[in-house]
């Protein structure tokens, strides 16, 4: 695919470190990278899961094989889809041979551990205040429209359908109803048994709304109680395996802006289209997935 040294490293390393730990290994070069760089090294920390949470999902009842299989296929892949929706149309200071800077790292043990300490600590309130700045946002919309939901189908429509925010009523009213409801057609065209589309794609919208965590804890029990097709199970798990959230969106501009501060505003014009690239690996490595097991 002709990606540079840095996008590359970041997102191999995304296979088992975090969207935010992944491009401390490339920190020297952040400042330099390209926008078709900083999509990529983005759409890849969206496009797959940490090894520290892996365990917690295994231990919920996820198969461990297809978590581990999904994410591995997941850093190809969103090299792929960064290209495709910001290819490169500049030359990378990382495309062929490369010196490493000078870096600072203390004048001895004692200096170099304060500047970790102060370097993590900034990089965690930074990931903090844009964590929850964005949550808040999220809770906002899904009250705004908690309060149509009501509306609409408690008040104008005489109490016909009980409002509660779900999928019971004639508006929508959350946002990860309202994703879930978009996400129908493409579960289907994914190859998603027909009995299991409408699961799936809730799962889905559950996962960009909220969080993978949440879509996670609600697809354990429907593989444990075998209410979905062994094939749905599969793809579902490859579906989820992705911090691509509008959350995770604020925990991206938090951790990269705190190690390249000059690059705060590309990686805010980057993210929602990382993020939705992030969310199209899943989806392609699920599809993948479906054709294999046929």
């Amino acid at each position: 695919m002709k990606t540079s040294g840095a996008e590359s490293l970041s997102c191999s390393a995304n296979i088992f470190l975090g969207q935010t730990e992944a491009p401390l290994l490339i920190r020297p070069f952040l400042n330099r990278c390209t926008m078709s760089e900083l999509c990529a090294i983005m759409v890849g920390g969206f496009g797959t899961i940490a090894g520290s949470v892996m365990a917690g999902y295994i231990a919920m009842g996820i198969p461990a094989q297809h978590i581990i299989i999904a994410s591995m296929m997941a850093a190809p892949a969103s090299l792929m889809v960064a290209k495709i929706i910001f290819p490169e149309t500049q030359v990378s200071e990382t495309a062929g041979s490369v010196s490493l800077p000078k870096i600072d790292v203390g004048s001895n043990v004692l200096d170099a551990a304060s500047r970790g300490v102060y370097d993590g600590l900034h990089l965690a309130l930074n990931v903090a205040a844009m964590l929850i700045a964005f949550i808040t946002l999220i809770a906002f919309i899904d009250k705004l429209l908690l309060v149509l939901d009501r509306l609409i189908d408690g008040t104008l429509l005489g109490g016909a359908l009980m409002a509660n925010g779900e999928y019971e009523g004639y508006f929508p009213g959350s946002l990860k109803t309202i994703l879930g409801t978009i996400f129908s057609p493409l579960t289907f065209l994914m190859g998603v048994p027909r009995q299991d589309v409408f699961e799936l794609a809730n799962l889905l919208g559950t996962k960009l709304a909220l969080n993978e965590f949440v879509a996670y804890a609600k697809l354990a029990p429907l593989i444990e109680s075998g209410a979905i097709t062994p094939k749905a199970q599969i793809m579902g798990t490859y579906m989820l395996c992705g911090f691509a959230n509008f959350a995770s969106i604020g925990i991206q501009i938090g951790g990269l802006s705190a190690l390249a501060p000059e690059r705060r505003s590309d990686l805010s014009k980057l993210a929602m289209r990382a993020m939705l690239g992030g969310a199209i690996v899943s989806c392609l490595t699920a599809t993948i997935a479906g054709i294999l097991i046929g």
